[in-house]
């Protein structure tokens, strides 16, 4: 049965603030759905659009997400790995299905234009100020979150089983799912029998969805390279150890990994993305400081990448006279996975988004960047819990067909200009999360 009509009456819905819905009739799930964020989640998707937090640091985001959770009747634990909550809902026999969000956003200051454009300032982690903004979605994730929670508690007599609603810190640093899992995540609340997620995506038309059956995210390292020196006078370069110049024979050292190191048909990037060194014109600084981000799509490539990266780089350090004493320091600051779509789980839920949604609304997945995604942490091979994680589009058709015939461009992730459709993208993210739910954990 559909249970997804693509045109009929929006159904009467009537909310109290905080409060679980009513619903004429709890068949018409889209309708329902598209009721429930006139409603009640627009004003919430504006307010978690215009307070932004940094990651590690969403206090006030997980406050709100609790409270949102607890009102819909859902069993919510704070402070898991941080700042993280988690919602149990427990309905009877059946399957324990993972529902994860996450709620972070980026130092960027916001230059959408958006009337509840975010003018946000937060210290970060490091005691510097910084602009904060939405740049990549995560509050169309987090009012999806609740709608999904809202309407599964409003149809508990068509699944039987045990959801945990996971609100994720740190995405963007790629940490808080690893530290969710480290706080004893499964430990503490089971493990989980499937995981679900998806992202919003600025460059895929609104009402279109895709995933992979296969990997749907690249692995991600942040890797800092520390080059040391002995300063001198500019005028003297002989009586020093120029950092400057080591550092740039690692830089342009590095690109022969790619070219030269990894097989051919192997996705790899290696991007230096700060090269910091000096003060003053006439003086050879005693350090320079490099910032990489490394990509891959397995994890054999990742490995491969990281190690010779080390060897690189301390090695030119070495035949450039660096002292044993003094070497090249190299470090792997932040780092996620290869996120990988279990095969079949997501040949079974693709089905059930076209078979729910419309087959016009599923595309299929194509990989267009090297993006990561930090849910590979739940979905890891030893823990064996098969994950899902889909891709809903957030950009209206007519902004790309306005960008082909010369106009703006679609803004992407992480740019001040950033933003997307969010009454589209919330509704068929909880659509989308229903579908599964149900087709996962059928009633008894």
């Amino acid at each position: 049965m559909r249970l997804f009509p693509t045109a009929a009456a929006v159904l009467a819905l009537s909310v109290t603030s905080l409060g679980a819905p009513a619903f004429a009739d709890d068949h018409d799930v889209a309708q329902a759905v598209a009721a429930d964020y006139d409603a009640y989640l627009e004003p919430l998707f504006v307010h978690f659009h215009q307070n932004p937090e940094l990651s590690f640091l969403e206090t006030a985001t997980a406050k709100r997400m609790a409270d949102e959770l607890r009102a819909a009747g859902v069993e919510v634990t704070e402070n898991v790995g941080g700042t993280g909550v988690v919602g149990m809902v427990r309905n009877g026999e059946g399957p324990l299905i993972l529902l994860r969000a996450d709620m972070d956003g980026l130092p960027v200051i916001e230059k959408s234009g958006l009337e509840y454009a975010s003018t946000a300032m937060q210290v970060g982690q490091d005691g510097q100020e910084y602009p904060v903004m939405h740049a990549c979605g995560h509050d169309v994730h987090i009012t999806s979150m609740v709608g999904t929670a809202r309407r599964l508690m409003a149809m508990k007599d068509q699944w039987s089983g045990t959801l945990m609603f996971v609100v994720q810190p740190a995405e963007e640093r790629v940490g808080g799912a690893k530290a969710m899992i480290a706080d004893g995540l499964y430990d503490r609340f089971g493990k989980p029998d499937y995981a679900l997620a998806f992202h919003v995506n600025s460059g895929m038309a609104t009402g279109k969805l895709s995933a992979s059956e296969g990997i749907q995210y690249s692995s991600a390292d942040s890797v800092d390279i520390t080059v040391p020196g002995v300063g001198a006078h500019g005028a003297s370069p002989h009586r020093g150890k120029d950092p400057v110049y080591i550092a740039s024979q690692i830089v342009t050292a590095l690109q022969s990994i790619v070219s030269r190191e990894i097989q051919p048909l192997r996705p790899a990037v290696i991007t230096v993305g700060s090269f910091h060194a000096g003060s003053k014109h006439n003086i050879i600084s005693d350090q320079a400081a490099l910032q990489l981000t490394v990509r891959a799509n397995d994890e054999d490539t990742r490995a491969q990448l990281l190690a010779s990266i080390e060897r690189i780089a301390v090695n030119i350090g070495k035949a450039h006279g660096l002292p044993d004493d003094l070497p090249v320091q190299v470090s792997v600051s932040e780092g996620t996975p290869v996120t990988n779509n279990d095969p079949e789980l997501a040949r079974r839920l693709n089905a059930v988004m076209k078979r729910e949604l419309g087959e016009e609304t599923f595309v299929p997945w194509e990989q267009k960047g090297m993006g990561a995604e930090d849910f590979a942490y739940f979905v890891t091979e030893e823990l064996d819990v098969p994950g899902y994680y889909f891709s809903v589009g957030g950009t209206p058709q007519a902004a790309f067909d306005a960008e082909e015939a010369g106009g703006p461009a679609v803004p992407s992730h992480h740019s001040p200009l950033f933003k997307v459709s969010p009454r589209e993208s919330v509704t068929l993210g909880t659509q989308a999360m229903i579908a599964a739910v149900l087709d996962l954990a059928p009633g008894q």
